[in-house]
């Protein structure tokens, strides 16, 4: 599958889990099989418009969270931001906040 298909995987998987739930769960929240949603987490599968619908009201989540500041598929030039993005976006908010907080202070050091 496309570089594409494993982001946006990659990206259900940290929103249900963030929320706690499993495949299982949230395949009956979307009204889809566990193994779909599992292969749609590998990347495996290229969603529909509908599956992609019911998953992003499963997750209580908008089209524009999932696909926001969605990575280049270019792999020759990574986007290097779009991936802080995603590794800090699947973390809880107070993870987020350490984070963030670690990036300010090495930018402050680098003043000195």
């Amino acid at each position: 599958m496309s570089d594409i298909s494993k982001i946006v995987g990659e990206r259900i998987k940290n929103h249900r889990n963030r929320l706690g739930l499993t495949q299982e769960e949230l395949a009956e929240k979307c009204g889809l099989h566990h193994t779909y949603i599992g292969q749609l987490e590998r990347g495996e599968k290229n969603a529909t418009m509908e599956s992609i619908e019911k998953v992003v009201l499963g997750l209580n989540i908008s089209f524009e969270t999932l696909f926001e500041k969605l990575a280049s598929t270019d792999t020759a030039t990574p986007n290097t931001a779009a991936q802080c993005y995603d590794l800090v976006d699947a973390l809880p908010p107070k993870e987020q906040q350490a984070v963030l907080d670690m990036i300010l202070k090495m930018v402050e050091y680098k003043k000195i």
